[in-house]
């Protein structure tokens, strides 16, 4: 997150009724023997491309081998372990690199290193990149079908039941006052007197709210990458076809924006209520129990019938917050380009919804962005990037298209290209130019791929206020900084894995690096995207991946009330398979509500003594390192895709 590093996502599951307490980041604990491990990527390497393992060590090992065996344990390669990359921790001083390219040939295998101090990694495989990434791509589609809010949800191991079905008929609200700190509301809530029907969306993360702002991001990504990877994300593909979790997607958005009123409604629940009401942070149970829960009684009113809250800047036709008005134009944008022919109606209805929200953004914003009650659940502070990309992708809604609907605003996608071009110029002579990678607080890292291609399809015409070669520069700007910080990092990774959303991050920058090759012809980064996507399956000091389901190591025990009540609490099925959770932070939370079972079961951290530079601990409590959300894993789709 950009310029509140310390603050970032705080609050993204900040249940009111914890404790709140941090384990700080310790130096590294004393260990009795010299110990050493070999950190792989867990998912596999592709058979191509570069390869690269890490031993970190308590002790220096001079003159120490690795070898890379087969699984009938057949040495195909032996070969002195690399430099030293850098210490991570007092206990860990030594992390050195171990680099197999050369070994191609598809199959499992383990590598041992002999040396002063031995160790060995688990299993891994080198295949093509379909075989690699294909079982995590579907993962990440498992991900978002159970994370499914409304009466149409998706039956598993892990959903039984509709949730939020009162959501159908919601109440719509005025933004309260509320605690800058606590989050909590003054007074009671004000009706505005409207219902909307706001059922559907995915839950945000481990709690139950549902948020415009992580939301559009979501949608726009998956529409995106369906539209763009229809053989990994789309109709051609067996098992992993998003189209039908990209409408339910369209769907929630649709919901959240009355287009012949133009009024706008941005969230759905309230996750600290006042002293008198009991809100969705308060309580630890299954989402079904919420439309009786407790008799619905006053104290949990806000809980069966949960709160919608409109536009802070008013009803019809009243401003929108230009980062919520940019990416809801995507993604609408996306919609009509996806249903154009096979369901007009709904795609003409996306399109003008879309250019009505993007006529609406505030460009002049003063104060706070609008994201969420409180602002601190989600404090973002740019907001060009994303008028870039709903510029942007309306343009390719336009361009060619042959029967548009009536009363369009513009249809002219010119129009369009040079409002994208005026906002990605804005953005990179801007504040916040470079200060961030791809994520939910900085879409410039998509916005500038798409507007080069949008360019190169419009013959690149002049006058415009930017250019292709000014889009690329930028991007490369981005990902020199990525490479810079991961030369300051043992792991090579390019983003401080002290700061919130590591995991997101680190999919994000694969991404970029990918389109950069794209859109340059050139490798700068290619091995740089298989680093950084490797550093978050489990290359890593903690030696796990970072994504449910997705490796031999990953989050057992993560806040997700879902997951913790519905599924296993080891590893074993059901998980809540393709789950990115928040990833090594600067530190981790406990507290505990009444409901919520302990996990790990033991009590055990396992991970405390690879702690160092950040700190990782997969413990229920501890929202700041392994809570799931929708955001965080919209990147990881793409870079699977990017994989293929």
């Amino acid at each position: 997150m950009k310029g509140l590093k310390s603050v970032s996502r705080l609050k993204r599951f900040n249940k009111s009724a914890l404790c709140v307490a941090v384990l700080v980041i310790s130096s590294g604990l004393p260990i009795a023997a010299q110990t050493a491990s070999v950190r792989v990527n867990q998912v596999g390497y592709v058979g191509g491309g570069s390869k690269r393992a890490y031993l970190m060590s308590s002790g220096a090992e001079p003159g120490a081998t690795f070898t890379v065996k087969n699984s009938a344990g057949a040495s195909v390669l032996t070969a002195p372990i690399g430099a030293n990359l850098g210490s991570w921790s007092r206990s860990y001083p030594n992390v050195y690199g171990l680099d197999f390219s050369i070994v191609t040939l598809s199959g499992t295998y383990t590598i041992t290193v002999s040396g002063p101090i031995a160790a060995s990694s688990p299993n891994f495989r080198i295949d093509t990149a379909a075989n690699v990434y294909a079982t995590p791509l579907a993962n990440s589609l498992s991900y978002y079908q159970n994370e499914r809010d409304g009466p149409n949800f998706i039956t598993s191991p892990l959903r039984t039941a509709a949730a939020h079905v009162n959501d159908q008929s919601a109440k719509v609200y005025l933004t309260p006052s509320y605690n800058a700190g606590s989050g909590r509301f003054s007074g009671d809530l004000t009706p505005t007197g409207a219902t909307i029907d706001a059922s559907g969306g995915w839950w945000d993360a481990g709690d139950y709210l549902k948020f415009v702002q992580t939301s559009s991001y979501t949608v726009a990504l998956m529409a995106i990458g369906a539209r763009d990877f229809p053989n990994q994300m789309g109709p051609g593909s067996s098992t992993a076809n998003f189209t039908a979790e990209t409408r339910f997607g369209f769907d929630w958005l649709q919901a959240m924006w009355d287009d012949g009123s133009k009024t706008f409604y941005y969230q759905v629940g309230i996750g600290s209520g006042n002293s008198q009401t009991v809100s969705d942070h308060d309580i630890w149970r299954l989402p079904q129990a919420d439309d009786t829960y407790n008799g619905c009684t006053s104290q949990y009113r806000y809980i069966c019938h949960r709160p919608v809250f409109i536009n802070t800047a008013g009803g019809a036709g009243a401003q929108i917050s230009p980062n919520l008005a940019g990416r809801m134009a995507a993604a609408l944008a996306v919609c009509y380009h996806t249903y154009r022919a096979s369901d007009p109606t709904y795609a003409n209805q996306c399109l003008l919804s879309a250019e009505h929200i993007f006529d609406l953004a505030n460009t002049a914003p003063s104060g706070n962005l609008l994201t969420a009650i409180p602002f601190s659940f989600y404090p973002e502070t740019e907001w060009r990037d994303d008028l870039e990309l709903g510029a942007t992708e309306l343009y390719f809604a336009l361009q060619g298209a042959s029967i548009l609907p009536g009363s369009l605003p513009h249809s002219d996608s010119t129009f369009y290209l040079q409002k994208a071009a005026h906002w990605a110029n804005a953005h990179i002579i801007g504040p916040n130019d470079a200060a961030d990678t791809l994520n939910l607080y900085d879409v410039s890292g998509l916005a500038h791929f798409e507007l080069y291609r949008a360019l190169s399809l419009a013959g690149n015409p002049a006058g415009l206020e930017t250019t292709p070669a000014a889009l690329l520069a930028d991007l490369k700007k981005q990902l020199d900084k990525a490479v810079a910080q991961g030369n300051t990092d043992p792991f090579g990774f390019g983003f401080p894995w002290n700061t919130y959303d590591t995991t997101s991050h680190g999919g994000g920058l694969s991404v970029m690096a990918a389109e950069y090759t794209y859109l340059s012809g050139m490798n700068t980064y290619a091995d740089n995207a298989n680093r950084w996507l490797g550093n978050i399956l489990g290359a890593n000091a903690w030696g796990t991946s970072l994504i449910v389901g997705d490796g031999t190591t990953f989050p057992h025990c993560m806040q997700h009330q879902v997951a913790n009540l519905a599924g296993s609490l080891n590893g074993s099925p059901p998980v809540l398979s393709g789950a990115a959770v928040e990833g090594p932070n600067s530190s981790a939370t406990k507290g505990t509500l009444s409901g919520m079972i302990a996990c790990p079961t033991d009590g055990v951290d396992v991970f405390a003594q690879f702690n160092g530079k950040a700190v990782y601990k997969d413990f229920v409590q501890s929202y700041s390192t392994v809570e799931p959300a929708i955001d965080l894993t919209a990147s990881s789709f793409l870079a699977f895709s990017w994989q293929i």
